[in-house]
């Protein structure tokens, strides 16, 4: 695996909407510094649903985005869905919780899914996406920073699936919202999940 783009975006306003958004992430020509909130220079400008500590990298797997090309029948820039990195070999549906990218070092460790949103409709220019996107169970991956760095286009990518039992981006997209109860919820607190995530379950 590679890192085949690192993607960085600035506070914008979407056509149609009122509030700036970071979700227009373009390529980035260079090294860029990663430490604990994520891409230094990134804008995150709704700090409740996006960004901080548990979801500081967000991931996208080259061949879901090949997927998306096919399926929406264009091509795709790396950034489209505004992911920070688009990492090649892998799959979204692969990826679980607690699986770890590591490039230099950088360690990122996956927290939890994508959920779509209204500003990613905006983006896409289809108020239906989000339910598109939901239904295609190929969300991409949040990520915290255990170890920071920097990162560039081009670097070799290590990566180490979570030992236990793994809850894929799928899983997670099929219980969203959902309380859990029994053996359900002690696998999925078993793993690494975002603390919000976490919280909800064990309220």
């Amino acid at each position: 695996m590679k890192i085949l783009a690192v993607c960085r975006g600035s506070a914008e306003t979407l056509p149609g909407k009122k509030y700036k958004t970071g979700i227009n992430k373009v390529p980035v020509t260079g090294p860029v510094m990663v430490d604990a909130y994520g891409i230094v220079g990134d804008a995150i400008c709704n700090g409740d649903h996006h960004g901080g500590e548990e979801q500081a990298i967000y991931i996208e797997g080259a061949e879901t985005l090949d997927w998306w090309a096919e399926e929406l029948g264009r091509p795709l820039e790396p950034g489209i869905f505004g992911e920070n990195l688009v990492i090649s070999g892998i799959d979204n549906r692969r990826i679980a919780v607690g699986d770890r990218f590591i490039a230099a070092d950088v360690v990122l460790e996956v927290t939890s899914t994508r959920i779509p949103c209204a500003t990613f409709a905006a983006k896409m220019g289809d108020p239906k996406f989000p339910r598109r996107y939901m239904k295609a169970g190929r969300a991409g991956a949040y990520a915290r920073v255990l170890a920071g760095g920097m990162l560039e286009a081009g670097q070799a990518v290590e990566y180490r699936p979570f030992a236990g039992d793994r809850i894929t981006m799928p899983d997670l997209m099929a219980t969203y919202g959902s309380k859990l109860y029994g053996a359900e919820r002690d696998r999925y607190l078993a793993t690494p999940l975002h603390a919000k995530l976490r919280a909800f379950l064990t309220d």
